[in-house]
C-alpha cells in the first residue's frame, strides 16, 4: 500500500541533521515566524545551520558573554554563591529542563520549553528578549510567561526560591517580569543599540543567517574567500537579500 503525497515525512539532506537534529521541527518553527510576519525575508533551513555554528562559535570563543552578570550581584543565599560557577549549575539546569544545548538557535524548543528556559536560566542584561521574539511568534505565549513570571516575583514558594537561586544574581526575575509587561502590552523591543546584535535579538540573528549563503557550496566558496565569519557585528535592520 503507497503512502499518500502528504503523508510522507519531509526529507532533509544529512548535513541538515547533523547540525539542526531535527530539521522538521525547524522547518515548523520557521513557517511560524512567516506566519507571525516576524521578518522578511525568513532564512532558509541551511542559512539557520550556518547559524547554529555561529552559536558553536560563541560558546567556543566568547564563553564570557553566556550566562555570567555584570550588573548585579550574586544572591545572598548559599545555594546561589554555589551555583554561581557554570560548570555546577549546568546539571541542575539539565534537571529543571532550564536548559537545552543541542538547541542553539532555539528553534528547536516548544513555547513551553522556552518559558521554562527563561524562568529557569540566567541572561545577561536583556538577552532574554532573543527567547521573547521567538514567544512572539506563538499565540498566548508572552501572556503565560507574564503569569508564570509574576508568581515567581510575588509569591515565596520553595520553588520560586530555588529558580531565584537556579538563575543566580539579584533582580532577574524582576527585570524579566517588567519586559514582559511591556512586551504583553507593547511588543517585544529593544533599544537601537541592540536591535542589531544577534547575541541579543533573535530578529537580528535571522537577518544574519538571511545575509548567509544559501548552499553549503556557495558557504564554502565564501569560507576560502574570507567573505563568511562568525564574529561578533551589529546586522542591518533591513535587508535587501538577493537568491
Amino acid at each position: 500500500m503507497s503512502t499518500a503525497p502528504s503523508q510522507r515525512r519531509a526529507r532533509f539532506p544529512l548535513l541538515a541533521y547533523l547540525v539542526l537534529l531535527r530539521p522538521a521541527r525547524i522547518a515548523r518553527a520557521l513557517d511560524a515566524i512567516r506566519t507571525a510576519r516576524l521578518v522578511d525575508p525568513v532564512p532558509t533551513l541551511f542559512q539557520i545551520e550556518l547559524g547554529v555554528l555561529r552559536m558553536w562559535h560563541r560558546i567556543l570563543f566568547r564563553p564570557e558573554t553566556i550566562g555570567t552578570a555584570a550588573a548585579h550581584p550574586v544572591r545572598d543565599d548559599r545555594w546561589a554563591r554555589l551555583l554561581e560557577r557554570r560548570w555546577l549549575r549546568f546539571p541542575f539546569l539539565l534537571r529543571e529542563g532550564s536548559v537545552r544545548p543541542w538547541d542553539l538557535s532555539g528553534l528547536l524548543s516548544t513555547p513551553e520549553q522556552l518559558t521554562t528556559h527563561l524562568l529557569g536560566t540566567h541572561h545577561d542584561g536583556l538577552q532574554f528578549v532573543y527567547d521573547l521574539q521567538i514567544l512572539s511568534a506563538y499565540p498566548g505565549a508572552i501572556d503565560e510567561l507574564l503569569r508564570r513570571a509574576r508568581a515567581v516575583v510575588e509569591h515565596d514558594t520553595k520553588h520560586s526560591r530555588w529558580l531565584r537561586n537556579l538563575c543566580v544574581y539579584e533582580r532577574y526575575h524582576e527585570t524579566l517580569l517588567e519586559v514582559v509587561e511591556r512586551a504583553a502590552r507593547d511588543g517585544v523591543t529593544l533599544p537601537p543599540e541592540q536591535a542589531s546584535d544577534p547575541d541579543i535579538s533573535f530578529l537580528a540573528y535571522l537577518r544574519w543567517c538571511a545575509l548567509q549563503p544559501a548552499t553549503p557550496r556557495d558557504a564554502w566558496r565564501a569560507w576560502r574567500a574570507g567573505r563568511l565569519s562568525f564574529a561578533p557585528g551589529p546586522v542591518p535592520a533591513s535587508l535587501a537579500v538577493s537568491r
